[in-house]
């Protein structure tokens, strides 16, 4: 029988809430509260570390393209430029399926359950890397071979893509409210250190290919320096494969899935005591069919030869009897959890058809796109910026105009990728994310505006700090928080769904950039693309007023007494 927990005394009930609450937590669910937000225990250290990776290989396989189709035109077009269409299909492609990935893996998360989900997205992602480095460039002609690396760079996209609402449902589950913005701008720093190291690696790799490649002067071999650099991703891909598919489903998420409370307290007893069934039904322990199974063996242990076989039948017949009502429980359960499943579309489109919370969604999805119209603008087509700093590889032998791009694109990531994500994990929790993406955007416009009125006049050393503080305040701003934003705005039991639809919009702003970039240059010039970016950034920051500040808020408790209300509206 289970133990009866006692009542909270009347004068601490909060304290004896948060203390049963505390108890009742995985190992990645606890914190220590005594030190600043972004102060990290071993159990979130790890965590971040499986929920991070899938950022780190976001930006390592986004961005590590633009040196691989620079690399592809020795190995695939004597040095000429690849056909204006097939680049921008390559450049794109990872985009398009990311917007597969966020709508199907965010909704997955919500429907199924986390843990029943998480993983599978890393799956994805090694199985079409390891099909992109295996392109038969020598049998197939050169279209065919780019148009292979572009079916599945989408495959990779759909990972990569489902990496977003999973890794942030997940983590959001597991957080505390005092860190939760911290830890998700952990998690996103990763881009910043995907981007560097990928840059690192090029650098590396093609320091190794320097004999054969310059000295022998073999520029094919180029084919065998993009194949590793894109293999190497496999690395952290395989080094958190299983801590993903056998992380448990976090507490939270089984109580936003179990709307009664007395159902909710019996599960986490039955959790704790070891018991995975998570039929409410099961009999205590002196009427279970178990209980009933160790009664008739212990009492056949010691008992007498003289035992009429009339008692023997009534215990076998109770056995029975108890392992039918056993089944009849499980059999119900799973019923309900079908029919649970059945409502969740029904419920996530009543939640959203209300105003209020369609606004919240409105504003998120219409942020993350303007964003990734002007970030992946500008981010994708490097090569315009590493032109301006003299680092575009226009002259010198192929090797040496390799190597150059390399190193402008390191300068790139090391002056404002990282340190803008860094600032964003110590301050958020101090300045609140709504702050920091209105100011984000703001900042950004400004430089963005710099760079388009003074393109041709613009000195290298200005440009370079121009356009390292665009990255900064990109990273120090939206780019960080139109992540955190669904994650933490969100009731639990719709948050997957609305974080992929909020991402996808996202990535469709990134798509169009990638697309529309090059072509646009061409007939109205650089600059003047420029300020269309600037006109999305400006837009971005209006959008904002949408949106809640989400820090100290928890939606889940936001959404239970809009329920209550709910529910006595209806009684009166």
């Amino acid at each position: 029988m289970f133990v009866q927990e006692k009542s909270a005394p009347a004068s601490e009930p909060v304290a004896q809430d948060n203390s049963q609450y505390r108890s009742g937590l995985e190992e990645y669910e606890r914190s220590g509260e005594d030190r600043p937000p972004f102060y990290l225990t071993y159990a979130e250290v790890k965590l971040l570390g499986i929920t991070g990776v899938g950022f780190f290989l976001d930006a390592y396989d986004l961005f590590i393209i633009n040196p691989v189709a620079t690399m592809l035109q020795y190995r695939l077009y004597g040095g000429a430029s690849l056909p204006a269409g097939l680049e921008g299909f390559i450049k794109a492609a990872a985009n398009i399926g990311s917007v597969i990935g966020q709508f199907g893996f965010g909704y997955a998360a919500d429907y199924f359950g986390r843990k029943a989900i998480y993983g599978k997205e890393l799956m994805l992602i090694i199985f079409a890397t390891i099909l992109t480095i295996c392109v038969p460039t020598g049998s197939l002609s050169a279209n065919g071979s780019l148009i292979w690396l572009g079916v599945f760079r989408i495959i990779l996209g759909i990972g990569i893509g489902g990496d977003y609402p999973m890794s942030a449902s997940i983590t959001t589950d597991r957080a505390r409210l005092r860190k939760r913005g911290t830890l998700l701008a952990y998690i996103f720093a990763n881009q910043g250190w995907g981007s560097f190291v990928g840059s690192l690696m090029t650098i590396v790799v093609l320091a190794c290919y320097k004999h054969v490649m310059n000295d022998k002067d073999e520029t094919s071999k180029a084919d065998g320096v993009w194949r590793v650099i894109v293999g190497l991703s496999l690395i952290p891909a395989f080094g958190t494969l299983y801590q993903r598919l056998t992380l448990p489903e976090s507490k939270r998420f089984m109580a936003a899935k179990n709307n009664d409370a007395e159902d909710e307290k019996e599960f986490m007893r039955l959790k704790q005591q070891g018991d995975l069934d998570l039929s409410r039904a099961r009999p205590s322990q002196e009427n279970s069919a178990d209980g009933e199974v160790v009664v008739a063996k212990s009492a056949g242990s010691s008992s007498r030869p003289s035992t009429s076989s009339i008692a023997e039948e009534k215990r076998e017949r109770d056995v029975e009897q108890g392992a039918g009502e056993a089944k009849e429980a499980k059999e119900k359960r799973a019923a309900e959890i079908a029919k649970e499943r059945q409502a969740h579309w029904a419920e996530f489109r009543a939640y959203f058809s209300e105003w209020k919370h369609l606004r919240i969604l409105l504003g998120t999805c219409s942020c993350w796109f303007l964003l990734d119209v002007a970030f992946y603008g500008v981010n994708l087509n490097q090569n315009v910026v590493l032109q301006q700093i003299g680092f575009d590889g226009s002259s010198g032998t192929p090797w040496e105009r390799l190597f150059k791009i390399a190193i402008g694109n390191i300068i790139v990531t090391a002056l404002g990728f990282v340190p803008g994500y860094y600032a964003t994990v110590l301050t958020i929790e101090k300045l609140g994310r709504k702050w920091i993406q209105v100011q984000g955007f703001l900042m950004a416009a400004l430089f963005l505006g710099i760079l388009a009125g003074m393109f041709h006049t613009l000195s290298t050393p200005a440009f370079i700090v121009c356009f390292a503080l665009l990255q900064f305040f990109f990273n120090f701003g939206a780019n960080a928080t139109t992540y955190c934003y669904p994650a933490e705005v969100f009731p639990t039991k719709f948050r997957g769904a609305a974080h992929g639809m909020s991402a996808a919009c996202g990535k469709l702003g990134a798509i169009i950039s990638a697309l529309a970039f090059n072509s646009l240059s061409k007939k109205i010039g650089t600059d003047h693309v420029l300020w269309i970016f600037f006109g999305c950034c400006i837009v971005g920051a209006a959008c904002t007023f949408l949106l809640p500040e989400v820090r100290g808020r928890d939606p889940d408790v936001v959404y239970a007494e809009e329920m209550k209300v709910k529910h006595a509206k209806a009684i009166s």
